[in-house]
């Protein structure tokens, strides 16, 4: 794998198939993203009260598949089973087009975030696998930076669907939202089986559930997990405070929001470099914490101010963010891979994910009361609070690199081999 390269586009090669599968789904998910609330409202006919209701308990539910699937993909082939998952997705995404009923509408966003939240574990698994050892976060930052392609276009496509605003042009979004998923199986099924290694090469027995007894990992992901916090302020809270308590005009969240894609396009890859190993992907975690905090205050500085000034700091603010964000996700990857049982490499990414999903769903009411009611203030005690976990990582990852067993590294194969620590 070249990763010198600092081009979202990776070279010939398993990634590169990796990338297009990634490309395709998330092509789907622009497409979902945009069009499932006014689909659900509009043409189906349920309350906005009653989409975010079931919206909200899916999501919850849907937490629980993210440890299992995980684990499940470290006793199978991960390029196997993300490719039945996504199978099952398709089908699923298919299912809304039967959905009449809040009930019906319950039951599919279900079990939509049940293989959603699985899959995202068993997709940590299958980048570990294509990447190796000393690629893996980088491939991860490369998937990224496809991601955030594939969800644009797919924003854009779903664009005229809602200019249409048309029964039939719902039904196309959402049946082509589902053949995004086949082609992603598709693809998937082009790169090669990763078995995992055979009992006799493993060194003592998995223990099931490890990973949720591991504290010192469960420390560090749970401090990641704070820093996961910045979405949901870029996502919810930098919109409404925009509209609210800036002079800027609203267009300027597209704007904002356009910034941050670009720039992740753009950077990921670059800002991925040197964070393979723990220890020096907590220090990008440090960095991470700080610079965030840095764009918080950022944020903070624009109540009150005309339109101009503004809407300069709103997208100064947002360029900072996304260094730190970028630093944010790929240091993550580094952490939760490096701190990993080798040959449970799928559970750890689930209770990682799981650990940052759950601050993603208690972000909305924690952030908009914090910040929205809190005023200025309520972004200065943001700032502190992601400068002082970043500011702590890099010693609670030093606690759980002393408690990590000698290594045994998958290789590609999936077999294990003894090597040296790299910490």
């Amino acid at each position: 794998m070249n990763r010198a390269t600092a081009s979202p586009i990776p070279p010939p090669g398993r990634l590169r198939t990796l990338a297009l599968a990634t490309l395709a789904n998330t092509v789907g998910s622009g497409l979902w993203l945009t069009g499932a609330a006014l689909y659900l409202t509009r043409d189906v006919g349920l309350s906005a009260a009653s989409v975010g209701l079931g919206l909200t308990v899916a999501g919850l539910v849907g937490l629980t598949a993210s440890v299992p699937l995980g684990a499940l993909a470290d006793r199978r082939d991960p390029r196997t089973l993300r490719a039945l998952l996504q199978l099952l997705q398709a089908a699923v995404a298919a299912s809304y087009l039967l959905v009449g009923s809040f009930p019906a509408f319950l039951a599919v966003a279900v079990l939509d975030a049940l293989l959603t939240s699985g899959n995202l574990a068993v997709r940590a698994a299958l980048v570990a696998a294509v990447g190796g050892p000393e690629g893996r976060v980088h491939a991860f930052a490369t998937l990224r930076a496809v991601a955030n392609v594939g969800i644009a276009v797919g924003a854009g496509l779903a664009g005229f669907a809602l200019a249409a605003d048309t029964h039939l042009a719902y039904q196309v979004l959402v049946v082509g939202d589902a053949i995004t998923y086949l082609v992603s199986a598709a693809l998937l099924l082009r790169l090669p089986a990763y078995p995992p290694a055979p009992p006799g090469t493993r060194v003592g027995a998995p223990r099931r559930g490890r990973a949720l007894r591991d504290g010192p990992f469960l420390a560090v992901s749970g401090a990641s997990a704070v820093l996961a916090l910045h979405w949901t302020a870029l996502t919810l809270v930098v919109p409404l405070w925009t509209v609210s308590r800036t002079g800027a005009p609203p267009v300027v969240v597209s704007a904002v929001l356009l910034v941050n894609t670009v720039l992740t396009v753009l950077l990921a890859v670059r800002l991925s470099r040197g964070v393979d190993a723990a220890v020096p992907a907590a220090r990008a975690m440090r960095r991470a914490g700080l610079v965030l905090a840095g764009a918080m205050l950022l944020y903070a500085a624009t109540a009150g101010t005309p339109a101009v000034p503004a809407t300069g700091l709103l997208l100064l603010a947002t360029a900072v963010y996304t260094v730190g964000d970028l630093w944010h996700g790929t240091a993550g990857a580094g952490l939760a891979y490096g701190l990993a049982a080798p040959d449970a490499i799928g559970a750890y990414q689930g209770v990682d994910g799981l650990l940052a999903d759950l601050a993603r769903a208690a972000g909305p009411a924690l952030l908009t009361w914090a910040v929205l009611d809190g005023g200025g203030a309520g972004w200065i005690g943001l700032a502190a609070l992601f400068a002082l976990v970043g500011l702590g990582i890099p010693a609670l990852t030093r606690r759980a690199v002393a408690t990590r067993d000698d290594p045994v590294v998958p290789t590609a194969g999936g077999h294990a081999a003894h090597r040296p620590s790299p910490l």
